[in-house]
């Protein structure tokens, strides 16, 4: 049981990644001109980055309560999945979503 954990643990790190992408793609997809494009392709997916590693990440800057830095970061994923669907990838939009929510109600469950 504890390779599982473990493995979802990993996985969680893996969807932090791929929020970043997705939030990077809706950027290239919504930006207009090249310089919109590259801003919020580039600016978005570090503006999460850093307002993750402040409030959302285990070791964040901010001490913020366990529950409250879950749903943070509950939120921020499924804000990347809506990123993608509105990028034009609806299906992986959904599908990431799915993942997302899984992986945080066994995150709560086992208490990770």
């Amino acid at each position: 049981m504890q390779t599982v954990k473990l493995a979802n643990l990993g996985l969680r790190f893996l969807l932090e990644l791929a929020a970043l992408v997705a939030f990077a793609d809706w950027g290239v997809h919504v930006g207009g001109d090249a310089a919109g494009k590259a801003a919020l392709g580039v600016g978005l997916p570090l503006l999460v980055a850093v307002v993750w590693g402040a409030f959302i990440a285990p070791r964040s800057l901010v001490a913020v309560p366990a529950r409250a830095r879950a749903a943070l970061g509950l939120v921020v994923l499924l804000a990347a999945a809506a990123a993608l669907a509105a990028a034009g990838q609806p299906i992986p939009g959904i599908a990431f979503g799915i993942i997302v929510v899984v992986n945080a109600a066994l995150l709560l469950l086992w208490k990770q």
